[in-house]
């Protein structure tokens, strides 16, 4: 089943975001000076980071702007009122899981400034993502806040988990133990808008659905 990733609107996915935070062990400092340099490249003419489509986000004062390269999908949050970057999420490709699978599932990983945590932010950029029809698959460690992010999710979005390795997506159902659920090899993955756990199963291979 072929889905093309769409940009839905994205301030009706803002307004119904929950105050979840991801957990990130970086130094603020570091976070607000790398978000500062990525503003600074934003602005400037001439810079490949310049000129980016926006996204209407119809929240006063904040602006999405979004890239594609290589497959894998940027989104930054712009807050126009302190003119500064509020955060930024990349959707990332898997080199663990086949070329057949790689059309269809990215690993969102999101960076805020201290600021804008806790503000439910990287929800909203996951939902928005979902509703355009991109899935979601975990990276083999998710921090506390990082899991209780997708759970929230999940009430939204068809929940899953898969077992990956040599490159082969075994499904394990929409619930595990939580010794299956630590094990590296097990990846929780969320379903975007359109797909079915068939539809998913055909078109990225992943056995055990039946």
């Amino acid at each position: 089943m072929a889905h093309a990733f769409a940009m839905p609107l994205w301030g009706q996915v803002l307004a119904r975001a929950l105050e979840l935070r991801i957990d990130v062990a970086l130094n603020p400092g570091d976070v607000e000076h790398e978000l500062g340099t990525l503003h600074d490249r934003i602005r400037r003419p001439g810079d490949k980071l310049h000129g980016m489509p926006e996204v209407p986000t119809g929240l006063p004062g904040i602006r999405l702007r979004y890239r594609e390269a290589d497959g894998e999908y940027y989104v930054y949050v712009e807050d126009t009122r302190y003119g500064k970057l509020a955060g930024y999420t990349v959707f990332n490709r898997l080199i663990e899981v086949s070329r057949r699978a790689d059309r269809w599932v990215r690993a969102p990983h999101t960076k805020l400034g201290p600021a804008y945590q806790r503000c439910g932010l990287a929800t909203a950029i996951y939902d928005w993502a979902l509703d355009g029809g991109l899935c979601l698959m975990s990276g083999a460690r998710q921090s506390e806040g990082a899991n209780a992010l997708w759970q929230a999710l999940a009430k939204r979005h068809t929940r899953g988990y898969v077992d990956l390795r040599s490159k082969t997506l075994t499904y394990l159902g929409d619930a595990v133990s939580e010794n299956v659920r630590d094990d590296l090899h097990t990846r929780m993955f969320l379903l975007g808008r359109g797909w079915t756990l068939t539809s998913f199963a055909e078109a990225t291979g992943m056995s055990g659905l039946y």
